[in-house]
């Protein structure tokens, strides 16, 4: 068992560093107050090879492993979680064709997304359909030699900035799984209507939006599989991207973590710098092996994927227990900044904001644990 990096992960993961330290963080209060959508820095994270990573070299891409992708994602996270997530929602749009594209359809859109900056979507929530992706209403009825999307999505992140979409849509909604496709659909189809920004509490600087299809018209050529197969393309999509989720609440965590020792040698009360004091002391240390347990797990399931053994289990654990940690640890982070934690003046309260969305996208925690608890069951 290893558990050292290679000079090049380690390379890697001190360009992402170096990459939040000087572009991410110091704009990080300033779009999380204006709610804008960072463009540029997103380029630029995509310039340096820290967006879309999942697009294999034979078409262009860096083709990083999910481990490597984990790597960057926590330092993202560090810097933003909000941009982090836009950042990392290319992968999450292009993982979809990456499964199962045709090698014409890997050619057409990964080679472009590889050539030139593009921003992807996953549209796969609606409104009466989170966690019960089964139930899911958006209607895909053929006509010929295509299919005419009819519906909405929702909660879509980068859906008013995006290029590219890959959208799952059922032909019969009484078959629930059974009746599932996916397809890729180019964000200037006609009939596409993006709806209003959400206001949302935290990752601000994401772009989350109502997407409305009517009538928008597909071409068979650009459905992902059979028909059919669209739950389980879904699957296997949030399956290889749940570690990176683990990772970017990992990245949050360990910011909260040293903004809190940071403040914890320099506060004093009663004459003494407040880490003196155990109660205070012992919050950072459930941080710091939080963290550790965190990243570990994190790490464990991307290593799973990368050697194609199921990942279904521990996908969900890491998920959902780095998720978790870092809601209690951004909590705890606030909690020794005191008032002053409660203020936009540092980053805490911020942090703590961030948290929350992390048990709730890709999955709530409760549906993590219902798939953990599935997984045992069957044995």
């Amino acid at each position: 068992m290893e558990f050292a990096l290679t000079d090049e992960q380690l390379a890697l993961q001190a360009t992402a560093r170096r990459f939040a330290e000087s572009e991410i963080a110091p704009a990080a209060a300033h779009y999380d107050q204006t709610g804008e959508f960072p463009r540029e820095i997103i380029r630029k994270a995509w310039e340096l090879g820290l967006s879309s990573t999942c697009i294999p070299s034979e078409y262009g891409g860096v083709g990083l492993s999910a481990v490597e992708s984990c790597l960057i994602t926590e330092e993202i996270a560090w810097g933003c979680s909000g941009m982090g997530t836009s950042i990392m929602c290319n992968d999450l749009g292009l993982m979809p064709i990456v499964i199962a594209g045709t090698n014409e359809q890997k050619k057409e859109w990964l080679s472009a997304c590889a050539e030139s900056f593009k921003l992807v979507s996953f549209c796969l929530s609606e409104p009466e359909a989170g966690s019960d992706v089964a139930g899911l209403q958006l209607q895909c009825e053929k006509d010929g030699d295509a299919y005419l999307l009819q519906g909405t999505k929702c909660w879509i992140t980068n859906g008013g900035v995006a290029d590219l979409y890959t959208v799952f849509a059922t032909l019969d909604r009484a078959s629930r799984h059974g009746g599932i496709c996916a397809f890729i659909v180019p964000t200037s189809t006609p009939g596409i209507t993006i709806g209003k920004k959400e206001e949302k509490m935290g990752q601000r600087a994401s772009d989350t939006r109502v997407i409305h299809f009517d009538g928008v018209r597909v071409p068979a050529a650009q459905r992902l599989g059979q028909e059919g197969e669209g739950f389980k393309i879904a699957m296997r999509t949030l399956d290889r991207t749940r570690p990176p989720i683990g990772a970017l609440a990992t990245g949050i965590a360990r910011r909260a973590l040293e903004e809190s020792l940071k403040y914890a040698r320099e506060r004093k009360a009663f004459g003494f710098p407040i880490g003196g004091f155990q109660a205070v002391q012992f919050m950072l240390a459930d941080m710091a092996k939080d963290i550790e347990a965190a990243r570990l797990l994190t790490l464990q399931s991307a290593w799973m994927v990368d050697r194609g053994l199921r990942a279904s289990k521990h996908s969900s654990i890491a998920k959902c227990f780095a998720t978790d940690a870092a809601m209690r640890i951004t909590t705890d982070a606030v909690q020794i900044f005191g008032g002053n934690g409660y203020t936009k003046e540092y980053p805490v309260e911020k942090l703590m904001r961030d948290a929350k969305l992390m048990q709730i996208y890709e999955g709530t925690n409760q549906i993590q644990r219902l798939v953990i608890a599935r997984e045992l069951l069957k044995g």
